[in-house]
């Protein structure tokens, strides 16, 4: 048996999955330390425990499985995918038995979420893996002509009408991460230098001119929070900064080994389990701690690179490009808002911030990445290379 384990594991690049195994440990530890300090309980480093356990065995499950044919079953995850989200677009916090549609997890507009008993989930997480599954395959078949003009406006179709129904939901974060993500799938589909150039000025200046016209575009709390980020020690918005200063403060005071995971006294920064764990992280474990979160992060994001590299295809090459964009932006954005260079949308750090939602479709990712991995190396499925 751990013959087979070990060649299975050198098959699908072992490796890479030990990295998020780590990641995931990590988290565990500190989440752990945030039930011990803040919350009286150890609920969400429990439910991280089981998401990730059940995340790697789909990870594995997902790594036998060709991904030309998950990529080309489209119809069956897509309907899936959206048909949960859509109806969140129009029932808000409507409870049917158990389950209550377009729950408001965050106390804000955001209706984006599904409650199941006592738990949650965020069907967004879901499309993000249909979206880019979908939109490499239509970027792979219309390569050789993607700068053409219909091809161009088919393909921001595609990818501008699932981030405006996230837009709807009220979840502006995962909207944004969508846009970067197909934006980076383009450019790395061949998509003209003066083309990205071009589009970036004119949405700057598209969205500046709006906000000049229609000042009440965003929500009051929105436009609040980069003012925040702006003027953080503006009295007038000191409850809308209050949580970025205490990040910012649990941070800068963490020194270089921190002041311990159990037998310290951790700066209280609020919801630290969730889109401010890389703060309590570099407060308890200091600036070693937070270093090494970094070098993880990166060392996944630069592997899901070489694998695009050596895809036996360009339609496995733009999936882990977009496994990779989705890593990357969500870290930028987090620490961006953990550092207050950015406002507070509500992205969390991958494989780090708790929620089981989250924790298993970053594992789906992996899975499928590790899927393009074992094929690249053999055509022979690597289920059967795992019996043989």
């Amino acid at each position: 048996m751990y013959k087979l384990i070990r060649r299975y594991l050198r098959r699908v690049d072992g490796g890479y999955l030990a990295l998020c195994a780590v990641c995931s440990a990590l988290s565990i530890l500190v989440l752990v330390s945030i039930g011990q300090t803040q919350l009286g309980s150890n609920s969400k480093a429990s439910v991280q425990l089981l998401s990730t356990l059940f995340g790697l065995l789909l990870a594995v499950v997902f790594s036998t499985v060709d991904y030309r044919a998950l990529a080309r079953a489209w119809p069956l995850h897509g309907t899936a995918a959206w048909g949960i989200v859509l109806p969140t677009l129009f029932l808000h916090n409507f409870r049917a038995g158990f389950v209550t549609i377009g729950y408001d997890a965050g106390g804000t507009s955001n209706y984006s979420w599904y409650r199941v008993g006592g738990m949650t989930f965020q069907p967004a997480e879901l499309a993000k893996i249909s979206f880019i599954l979908t939109f490499a395959l239509h970027i792979s078949r219309v390569r050789d002509h993607i700068n053409r003009p219909k091809t161009l406006l088919l393909l921001l179709a595609h990818l501008l009408a699932p981030a405006a129904v996230i837009h709807l939901q009220g979840d502006d974060g995962t909207a944004l991460v969508f846009l970067g993500v197909g934006l980076i799938m383009l450019y790395a589909g061949g998509l003209s230098h003066w083309l990205v150039g071009g589009g970036l000025a004119a949405a700057v200046g598209g969205a500046a001119a709006l906000l000049a016209l229609r000042p009440g575009i965003l929500k009051g709390y929105q436009f609040k929070r980069i003012l925040a980020v702006l003027t953080p020690d503006d009295p007038a918005l000191a409850d809308i900064a209050y949580q970025q200063n205490k990040g910012a403060m649990a941070i800068g005071t963490g020194g270089l080994t921190g002041q311990g995971l159990f037998d310290g006294e951790p700066i209280f920064v609020p919801n630290a389990w969730n889109d401010f764990v890389f703060a309590y992280t570099a407060n308890v474990l200091g600036f070693v701690g937070a270093a090494a979160v970094l070098v993880l992060l990166a060392a996944l994001c630069l592997r899901t690179l070489n694998t695009a590299r050596s895809a036996p295809d360009a339609l496995g090459s733009h999936i882990c490009v977009g496994v990779f964009a989705a890593l990357f932006l969500q870290t930028v954005i987090n620490l961006g808002m953990n550092l207050q260079v950015l406002p507070v949308i509500g992205v969390t750090l991958p494989f780090f911030s708790a929620g089981g939602s989250s924790a298993l479709m970053m594992y789906l990712c992996v899975g499928i990445v590790l899927s393009v991995r074992a094929h690249s190396r053999t055509d022979r499925n690597p289920a059967e290379e795992f019996l043989a």
